[in-house]
Formats: C-alpha cells, structure tokens, sequence
C-alpha cells in the first residue's frame, strides 16, 4: 500500500473531463486547452552534459539504508546510488537488473543469475556473497526492515554458484520476485555492511551499492551529493552530469520559489497548489508521468468507532470527492474508485478499464450517510485524524474529512503532528496510538497491483491498522500462487473488490505524478519510477 505513504502533491487534471485512461498513464493528452496536459514516461532526450544540477526533495531523508527507505525522499536518492537484482522502468515494465536472469523451476523455488563485472563504489566486484547477505539482512529481525514481510515465505537465501542466489520458499510467492526491482532486491557489499554496522546509511554515514552514483557527503539539514560512478555497468546509463546535489525544502512555497529562482534544477512531486504557476512560468516545464499512487484514509485503528463497517462506510459517503479534489490539487484529479489506482495494474493494462467498470461508482450521500452513523450507534463518537504542514494537501483533506465527519454526527478532531513525525505513522507502531485515521498516498512499487493488496493481509508490516479478514487472506495466496499474469490480475481483482466492500482504507482520488525540470536541464524520466530507476543519469543539458 504504500511505501511510505504521504499524500503526495500529485496531478491529473483539469476542469475538462478526464478520461479515466488518462490518468491510469496514457500519453494522449485529455481534452485541449489551458486545462488539458499529457502523460508521458519521459522527458525529451538530454542534449549535452552538466557538471552538476541541483535537485529538491520536499523533505530530508531519515535515512539511507536501502533496508530502512520505505519514503520518497530516500528512495529518490537511493535510486541512483542503489540498485536491485531487476529493475522497473520509466513505463513500468520489469526487466533484468543486477540480475542478468532470473528462473522459476518450481513453485517454491526462484534462482537468479548474476551480471559479471559489476564493481561497487569502492572498485570491489560484487559477487554472489553479496547478494546472499543484502537479502538476508532485509530477512533479519535485528534489521527492522519494514520490508522484512516480503520474505516471509522464504525460507533460505543460498549461493548456489560464484554468480548464483537461489531462493527456497515455504508457499509459492511471486510477488516475491517482482519485489526483486524494489528495496527488498537491493545490492550492498557484504563487507561493506559488515564493516559499517549501525553507521550505515545514517547522515555521515556511508553507503556503497554499484548504481551509476556514488554517495559523496550527507551534511544533515543541508544537503545531500552525489558524485558520477566511473566505472558504472551499464553503458545506456552513463550518467550525463558529473554531480547531483540534493537540497531539502518543507515549505511548499519555498519550494515552488527555488524552480521560479533557478535555485534548484528540478523536482519530483511538485506542490499541486503550484501547478498552476509552474504551468506558466518560462523558467521551465511541469511534466506528468505515469503513476500507481491513490490518495487514501487508511484505517489505523478498528477497536475504535472505525472498526464498524456502517461508519467507515458512512465517512466514505460524506466526502465530497469532487471538491476535494479541487480544493486540495486544483481541481486537478479524479475521484478514486479502489484503493489502488488505474495506473497501478500496469502488470495486464488492456484488462484495467474492464475491472474498474466492475467497481461502484463513489457514492456521495450525507444523509444516508447521518442515518449510517446512527444505526451504528456512532454519533457523536470521537475520530482522530493526524494532520501535518508536510503538505498542502494533507491540511486541505483532513479539514475536508474533518467537516464531512461532523455533517453526519461524528466528532472527528484533528492532531497536527510534524513532518518527520507524519513519516514514522507509517514505520514506527507507537507513532499510531491514540490515531484513528491518516492520509496517504498508497502506491506500487512494481507494476503489479498485487503488491499493494498484500499490505492488507493480516499482520503485514504496511496493514497499519491491523485490519485482518481470513477470506481476504486466503484469496491472496491464491493470487500470490498464480504463475500466469492473467491469472494473477483476475485474482487481484478479487481482492480489490473485497477491499472495496470493506473499506480497510477508504479511497479519495488518484492522479499521475509530476515533475519540475527547469529550463536548463531535461531528460528525467517523469514517473513513480524513479523511486527506483536511475534517474539522474539521464539528466543532462537541454542543449539551449
């Protein structure tokens, strides 16, 4: 559901009619106009080479562990420095990465054939060593890896050659290799880990992975760089500028001035109450990609009033989609159907529009949302919504929730908390006591919707809530066991539909994502990809 899961500032558009294709990742454009914009995996090819470019993240990272990053900002930075045994790409397709090849001889078995050559920051080759220690730590309890549960069926991690890992599994699990092109598949030096210990990955800390960047300096509450990686394997991403650094900016305005200023180059996830202005700005270009992410409330406590079907249900029909999404990007957006966005089930496109249509339309309806309420013996019953200056968008929601909650009886008050505190509601379970309800962004980070409907299983690390439905869980195993794709997106169909009745995370809109480039520099992929996919190498010159 969600790799960390803040409400990204994200768009679709437009006071026009938009098409739900548009925002599942199409290119063409929807509708034309000032209101219309298109959706593209790519920025135009960089023409030349920069000795550097300065990029903003709208928060700093808490770390750099690739077995800690489950949050944009680590991950935006990670994905040029780290890399997985396979890779996502722009328009979210999984191809080899670390990994020249990858088998599946039987059901409880995955054996991945490793690329020769590849040398970590440090001039070391990595080996099959490597890979068997940086799957194990993400397995180890003493880790804390929130990305521990997606190892859960495996039962040994094993070097079964100089340039083969095999896994062995207690149940068959595919979303486990497709995992592979997410942090869960990431490679460190074994000795390098073992010689660092707790200061891995930490501000002054290092890091040493084999991507086509190489951390330089981590200068806490300033700045992140990154240097070019001379001797990177992969020749089609040779990176284009020499030096990346990293600057942190909370304040979505402050933010929005350093692309007017040219103080910064670029940026991913762009403050939707920017859109607007940066869409008109000469300085350089806004650009939407594809995107797997929906604005969700997910559910942090079912012993509390929210633990009634009838009130869940209820909230969800007191809010006013529509204007949520005007008043919280825009009007840029459409009203979310499922948890999951249309964008999400890249895995078996052609098959998407068929399984929405099957899915109810959001029903907004306040008065049969009060009587709800009342037949759950809910009014008046206290509902506490966290809320945080981390982004426009999250004060512009809850106060919408707020106010919806209130017209049907309930008493939902909201606990402002700060930015880095809204981070840990989605890794520390002490940070959710006493809260009810949180926004997020829940996303994929491969192209398969199942990998978002397993963190609603019982006791997964992203079931913040601790949701459990025993008919859930099964009908994921037999979607987790289904070799052939087709299969799979029929079985996770299943699942959706289920989430939908139950409501364990209520739905608010989807959109695609955003990117700034600032006139001097192009090429960045524009999609949720680059939480993975090395990025920055493309970036380069505009050639003006």
């Amino acid at each position: 559901m969600r790799t960390p899961r803040l409400l990204a500032a994200l768009a679709c558009t437009a006071a026009l009619a938009v098409t739900a294709t548009a925002c599942s990742g199409a290119t063409r454009p929807a509708g034309a106009g000032p209101g219309s914009y298109t959706v593209t995996p790519l920025s135009p090819a960089a023409k030349g080479d920069l000795p550097e470019i300065t990029w903003s993240l709208y928060a700093e990272p808490y770390t750099l562990d690739y077995a800690q990053a489950y949050d944009y900002p680590p991950n935006t930075v990670l994905a040029n420095v780290c890399e997985q045994l396979l890779r996502v790409t722009p328009d979210l397709k999984v191809e080899p990465g670390l990994a020249v090849k990858w088998a599946n001889p039987d059901p409880l078995v995955w054996v991945y054939t490793l690329r020769p050559g590849v040398t970590f920051h440090d001039g070391t080759v990595m080996t099959a060593d490597d890979v068997v220690a940086s799957l194990r730590r993400q397995m180890d309890p003493a880790t804390g890896s929130p990305w521990g549960s997606a190892f859960k069926n495996v039962k040994t991690v094993e070097k079964t050659g100089p340039l083969e890992v095999t896994l062995r599994l207690g149940k068959p699990d595919v979303l486990l290799n497709e995992l592979m092109a997410a942090s869960p598949g990431t490679v460190e030096s074994a000795a390098f880990l073992a010689k660092a210990g707790k200061e891995y990955g930490v501000p002054g800390g290092r890091v040493n992975c084999t991507g086509p960047y190489a951390l330089d300096s981590w200068q806490q509450g300033e700045s992140i760089t990154l240097r070019k990686h001379a001797r990177y394997w992969d020749t089609k991403l040779t990176p284009k500028t020499d030096t990346v650094r990293f600057t942190f900016v909370e304040d979505p305005a402050a933010r929005t001035n350093t692309f007017l200023s040219g103080t910064a180059d670029g940026g991913y996830m762009v403050p939707s109450s920017s859109f607007a202005q940066l869409r008109a700005t000469t300085k350089g270009k806004l650009w939407f990609g594809p995107n797997t992410a929906t604005s969700n409330l997910a559910v942090l406590d079912f012993k509390g009033p929210l633990g009634d079907l009838k009130v869940r249900r209820a909230l969800s029909m007191a809010l006013d989609r529509k204007n949520i999404v005007k008043a919280a990007a825009g009007g840029i957006g459409v009203p979310a159907k499922a948890p999951t966005a249309r964008g999400a089930w890249a895995l078996l496109p052609e098959r998407t529009e068929g399984y929405f249509a099957q899915l109810p339309e959001p029903v907004y309806d306040v008065a049969g949302a009060k009587r709800l309420v009342e037949e759950a013996g809910a009014t008046g019953r206290k509902i506490t919504l966290v809320t945080s200056t981390l982004a426009p968008e999250i004060s512009v929601v809850a106060n919408a929730v707020q106010a919806a909650g209130r017209q049907i009886g309930l008493d939902v008050r909201l606990k402002a908390v700060a930015p880095e505190a809204y981070s840990s509601i989605f890794v520390d379970p002490n940070a959710r006591r006493g809260l009810d309800l949180v926004i997020t962004s829940g996303y994929d980070n491969t192209p398969d919707p199942l990998e978002f409907y397993q963190y609603l299983r019982t006791g997964d690390f992203g079931n913040y809530g601790n949701w459990s439905d025993p008919a859930y869980d099964a009908a994921f195993d037999r979607a987790n066991a289904a070799a052939d794709p087709g299969a799979r997106s029929d079985l996770t169909q299943e699942l959706q539909k289920i989430a939908v009745r139950e409501l364990p995370v209520i739905p608010l809109y989807e959109a695609p994502y955003s990117v700034f480039l600032g006139s001097r520099v192009t090429g960045a992929p524009t999609g949720i990809a680059q939480l993975y996919y090395p990025w920055a190498a493309t970036v380069g010159a505009t050639g003006r």
